[in-house]
């Protein structure tokens, strides 16, 4: 089914019910005003520290991180939702549009396992497919996903570091009309080609859930984006939080967000992508099954898993392991710094699988 002739998308006809007649709350930063004396949010007149304003309460969604994230990723100011990283932005799209105790997502496995946790936590069901052998989407899932209001799709794939081409997930966005498709881009800097963040404007139930914890190293400072159509936008903006980004969240946030800011991202991703290179080639040549990486980290495979992983231990290096079948003989290396991947390369140098 093309763009074209899909019958209309309103996301308002997702949306639980009780959202359609909520008024949101109306903190003291959505209100507004204008005047020199604030006393209008019970904050305190004292500000304790060297940033400026930090006693007040921030913006709802501060304009200048908004509007670097616009500038940066080539989407509609008004089409994004600054988050606490992309975790809150999961929950949600889960928490607008899905009926505890009724509805339900899909999501395609192995695959990051919040997607499924956060359902659960709101007692909303999960439809869990696998991908195939080749961490492609199954060729049935429409059929399979049944009702499901949201179906997730993260590309690249954590924790197999694989990617589904771009046509492949249009014709995924384009199979699943009535449900709102959200396609995670949480490692998308290592492999900006494969995004459809451009596809917004085309097709009304993509979402795009992006953040600045990976090439941006900003992973403790938890700030992500949710990019939508103004529908969807307008219904999450009905639960979010009053103040869902702390002022110094948003500073380091629209900071890295600068030209400076994307250059070092960008030579970080370069260096990040370098060491992988190596630290790939020496697990295939200690005889690992080492599956192409996409992201900053790649998955390997051991003949002997608990023998690496002892290894591993003994040399002091945490690394992840899984519990789900399909991943019991593999481990994730996230890429680091030259110093730590040469470390990692000597304890394999040499050896045998």
């Amino acid at each position: 089914m093309s763009p074209k002739t899909a019958a209309p998308f309103d996301p308002k006809q997702l949306a639980r019910p009780e959202l359609l007649s909520l008024t949101p709350y109306q903190s003291a930063r959505r209100i507004g005003g204008r005047g020199d004396i604030w006393i209008n949010a019970n904050e305190s007149p004292f500000n304790n520290s060297e940033l400026d304003k930090v006693n007040r309460y921030p913006e709802c969604q501060p304009p200048e991180l908004i509007n670097a994230y616009s500038q940066y990723s080539g989407v509609k100011a008004s089409n994004i939702i600054a988050s606490r990283g992309a975790d809150e932005a999961i929950e949600l799209l889960i928490r607008t549009f899905c009926v505890p105790g009724v509805d339900s997502i899909a999501c395609f496995g192995p695959t990051y396992g919040m997607y499924a946790i956060s359902a659960a936590t709101f007692n909303v069901s999960v439809t869990a497919l696998s991908l195939t052998e080749s961490y492609q989407l199954p060729a049935a899932w429409p059929a399979q996903i049944g009702n499901a209001k949201i179906v997730f799709i993260c590309n690249p794939n954590n924790p197999t570091g694989t990617v589904i081409a771009k046509a492949d997930i249009e014709q995924a966005i384009q199979a699943a009309p009535n449900a709102i498709v959200v396609v995670d881009e949480a490692y998308i800097e290592f492999c900006p080609q494969y995004s459809v963040a451009d596809l917004l404007s085309t097709y009304p139930n993509l979402v795009v859930l992006r953040t600045l914890s990976k090439a941006f190293a900003l992973a403790g400072a938890r700030c992500g984006f949710m990019l939508a159509n103004d529908a969807i936008i307008d219904l999450v903006m009905l639960v979010i939080a009053p103040y869902p980004v702390p002022l110094p969240v948003s500073e380091l946030a629209t900071k890295a967000l600068s030209a400076q800011g994307l250059d070092t991202m960008q030579t970080q991703v370069a260096t990040l992508v370098e060491q992988g290179q190596r630290l790939s080639t020496a697990l295939s040549a200690f005889g690992a099954q080492v599956l192409p990486a996409n992201g900053n980290y790649v998955l390997a495979k051991f003949d002997d898993v608990a023998s690496v992983a002892e290894r591993l231990r003994e040399a002091g290096i945490v690394a992840r392991a899984y519990k789900d079948p399909r991943l019991a003989d593999a481990i994730r290396f996230s890429f680091t710094n030259e110093l730590q991947t040469n470390a990692i390369i000597a304890l394999f140098k040499g050896s045998a699988a």
